[in-house]
């Protein structure tokens, strides 16, 4: 065994190595400083989401983190999510006059169709973390 094999994803992966991963573009009117997050590399987060009745937990660690620029980090959901693949999310932030450019990809799910779940979910996602920047709703 080497090192290499004792160390956690770092977030390197791919998308275009990876055939179930996709990207999603956005133009936010947030600026790229109301969507950063004060967070380090390594540090862990976990949320719950109710949706239909259900409840669903997301958790991961964040792998890279420049303010303002970019954020990485795992992301693993359970049965109908990422059905326990640690995935790996890379928000890419680029300033606009008025607001920002963001550039999501999201790569590493076992199969398709859990990619296709998510990559339905996030411009619905996306909006609604916009307009809960930009006016508080």
């Amino acid at each position: 065994m080497n090192d290499s094999d004792d160390q956690p994803p770092d977030g390197s992966l791919n998308p275009a190595t990876h055939r179930n991963s996709f990207v999603v573009d956005r133009t936010m009117a947030a600026s790229p400083d109301e969507i950063s997050m004060n967070v380090v590399a390594g540090a862990l987060y976990w949320f719950d989401v109710h949706h239909q009745g259900e409840h669903y937990a997301h958790y991961g660690r964040f792998l890279r983190v420049e303010a303002g620029r970019l954020i990485e980090q795992t992301w693993v959901t359970g049965r109908n999510g990422t059905d326990g693949a640690e995935t790996v999310v890379r928000v890419e932030l680029v300033p606009l006059t008025s607001g920002t450019e963001l550039r999501l990809t999201h790569s590493g799910f076992y199969d398709e169709e859990s990619a296709n779940r998510h990559r339905a979910s996030w411009p619905q996602i996306l909006e609604h973390l916009d307009s809960v920047l930009t006016r508080g709703a």
